[in-house]
């Protein structure tokens, strides 16, 4: 029910976009975010924007990434720049109604030094 897609390799400085694209959900009324999990740690949030499109961003990333949404192409969209080794991992897109939640399969992204 969420596709995410664009992770891929890319050099310390480089830009990536994450794309999670929802299907047989009703997207607008969902509240959106961006996890990560480098090896070896916990999931992590990084960005999140809710349905009334405030978002919220991890110390780590604020200036580097940003989240949005297009509801008419249900997808949320994480622009991350500046890239570094250390935002290195999997990154997964989960939307949430109420207690219910919604995670995407995840796409690797691999930042080299």
């Amino acid at each position: 029910q969420l596709q995410a897609s664009g992770g891929g390799l890319v050099q310390t400085g480089g830009s990536l976009r994450l794309s999670c694209v929802a299907s047989k959900i009703f997207f607008r009324i969902l509240d959106m975010g961006w996890y990560r999990q480098a090896p070896g740690k916990q999931r992590e949030l990084v960005a999140a924007i809710t349905n009334s499109d405030n978002t919220n961003y991890a110390d780590s990333v604020k200036g580097r990434y940003t989240i949005s949404r297009d509801n008419a192409k249900n997808t949320v969209y994480l622009q991350m720049t500046n890239l570094k080794p250390d935002d290195t991992g999997v990154y997964y897109c989960k939307g949430q109604i109420a207690m219910k939640e919604y995670w995407g399969q995840g796409t690797q992204v691999t930042v080299s030094s």
